[in-house]
């Protein structure tokens, strides 16, 4: 008897993830936990230099500013609440200090633009097709920063211009870096602030969008959304909003993640290094006994033979 409906997953064959791989992670919030996932393997990956950016839009501007080199000045920021802030970055870059926002704006796009020539493997997140454009500049932002709503029109994107968007972000990435195969998936996180039906509306632009881009040379799809929509259709895999996908969720769509796109190799040393990462976080009752002194001399000797196949690999 099957209890459950199965998502059918294509597994990749080229330019599987493996740890030589360069991988950058761009959009919703999705994408840190996935990037996390990434960073507690210690693959070599990088997330969301301009924190979490929820649209194609604001994913696009990113992109370009990074392909012009923009240098931001303070004629790009703006003043609330005593905090200064900019509209194509998340809250979390801004500052009470001026000069220290613009020094962490101008070095999340340099870092940006050196992530996406080195990358092997790019993964964007797309979170909403509902934007907020700044009525006295008309320009679309990636944040509101708690400015009044007033400020700002709400629009949803068509998928017109959402493909527009995704197709201008992919041919700049292209011409940073030829080689990088770029995965787009869709966030499995619902916006249901926008209402309901709204969200439904948004997603299904999103994903229309990208297949109009799927199946070209090094670009694909992994249905992170249609894996939580369906074979997570269930209360006890969402958290305590009944929105946000719980830790069992995350670690199931994880799973399904690595299925597709990484070697039996990199599974192999992602073990040893989750063996690692546990004795690290173990806690002894006796720190002093021999037993767990026997145990810190084993962990140093696991740690220092994976260090010597893979010499970035930091604990």
């Amino acid at each position: 008897m099957k209890l459950q409906t199965k998502i059918p997953l294509k597994r990749e064959t080229q330019n599987l993830i493996d740890y030589q791989s360069n991988i950058l992670l761009l959009g919703s919030c999705f994408s840190e936990n996935i990037g996390d996932k990434l960073s507690y393997f210690k693959f070599q990956s990088t997330q969301n230099p301009f924190g979490i950016l929820f649209h194609p839009k604001a994913i696009e501007n990113l992109i370009s500013n990074t392909s012009n080199k923009k240098v931001y000045s303070s004629d790009d920021l703006t003043y609330q609440n005593e905090i200064w802030h900019s509209f194509d970055a998340h809250s979390s870059l801004s500052s009470a200090s001026e000069n220290e926002l613009l020094n962490k704006l101008n070095f999340a796009t340099s870092l940006t633009s050196e992530k996406i020539k080195e990358a092997s493997h790019i993964v964007i997140t797309l979170g909403t097709s509902w934007v907020y454009r700044f009525i006295e500049t008309d320009t679309i932002v990636a944040n509101c920063h708690k400015i009044p709503q007033k400020k700002f029109l709400k629009e949803l994107l068509s998928v017109a211009e959402i493909s527009e968007s995704l197709a201008h972000s992919l041919s700049l990435i292209k011409s940073m870096n030829a080689d990088a195969s770029v995965t787009f998936t869709v966030s499995p996180i619902r916006h249901l602030k926008d209402g309901f039906i709204e969200n439904t509306q948004s997603k299904s632009h999103l994903i229309a969008a990208i297949h109009t881009l799927v199946n070209k040379q090094n670009v694909s799809y992994f249905p992170s959304y249609e894996i939580m929509m369906d074979e997570l259709r269930d209360y006890r895999f969402y958290a305590e909003d009944m929105i946000h996908p719980n830790k069992t969720a995350i670690n199931y769509i994880w799973g399904k993640f690595i299925d597709t796109w990484f070697s039996e190799e990199t599974k192999s040393t992602m073990k040893e290094i989750d063996e690692i990462q546990k004795g690290i976080l173990h806690r002894p009752f006796h720190e002093d006994s021999e037993p767990h002194q026997q145990f810190l001399l084993k962990l140093e000797q696991k740690k220092s033979s994976l260090q010597e196949r893979l010499p970035f690999i930091n604990f």
